[in-house]
C-alpha cells in the first residue's frame, strides 16, 4: 500500500488519542519508520501490522479499527487531500457508488503502482444497490465498510449497510447491500 495509507492511520490515532499513543502503536508494531512518504509503495504487511498494533494498544477489535479508519479515510484524508477527485465521483451517494467501479482508474493516474480492488455495482434502485468488492488483499472488508460509512457521512445520507456475502464465510468476494 502507499505511504499515504500508513500516514492516515497515524493521523487518525494522533487526532483521536494523541501523539504518545501513536508512538506506542509504532513501538508495538515493530515498525522502525516513524514517517511514511505518501506516494511511495510499502509492503502491505506494514499496514496490517499498524492496524493490529492500534487494536492492541487502544483495546478495540481489529474490525473496529478498520471501520474507523475507513470512515477517517473518506472524511479526513480524501476530502482534504483529494477534494476535486472525490467531487468528480458524483454529487450524491447513489451516483458516487454507481461511479465507484471507474474511480480507481482516476486514482491510478496519481498512484501508478496501485493494486486497486474491483467494484461492481448491481441491483440499483432509487433507495439501494449492491456493491461487489473483489480484492487480492485479504481482511479489508471492514475497511470497505468504513469507507461506505464515511461516504454516507460525506454525502449526509443515512444508510444501512448489510453484508450479504463475505470471504469470512467462504465466499469468493464480499457483497454489500447499501440502502438509504
Amino acid at each position: 500500500m502507499y505511504g499515504i495509507v500508513n500516514k492516515a492511520i497515524g493521523e487518525l490515532i494522533t487526532a483521536n488519542y494523541g501523539a504518545k499513543t501513536w508512538t506506542a502503536v509504532l513501538e508495538r508494531s515493530g515498525i522502525e519508520n516513524d514517517f511514511f512518504i505518501s506516494n511511495e509503495a510499502y509492503d502491505d504487511s506494514i499496514t496490517y501490522d499498524l492496524a493490529q498494533a492500534v487494536s492492541d494498544e487502544i483495546n478495540i477489535s481489529l474490525s473496529e479499527v478498520l471501520i474507523a479508519f475507513g470512515r477517517w479515510w473518506v472524511i479526513a484524508t480524501t476530502k482534504e487531500k483529494y477534494g476535486a477527485l472525490m467531487a468528480s465521483g458524483g454529487s450524491n451517494l447513489r451516483d458516487f457508488l454507481i461511479n465507484l467501479p471507474v474511480f480507481h482508474n482516476r486514482v491510478m493516474f496519481i498512484y501508478p503502482k496501485l493494486t486497486p480492488p474491483e467494484f461492481k455495482v448491481k441491483d440499483i434502485t432509487e433507495n439501494s444497490l449492491t456493491l461487489h468488492y473483489i480484492s487480492k488483499r485479504q481482511g479489508l472488508q471492514d475497511f470497505v465498510r468504513g469507507l461506505l460509512e464515511g461516504l454516507s457521512l460525506m454525502f449526509n445520507t443515512p444508510t444501512t449497510i448489510e453484508v450479504l456475502q463475505s470471504r469470512n464465510d467462504g465466499a469468493a468476494f464480499e457483497i454489500f447491500k447499501i440502502s438509504w
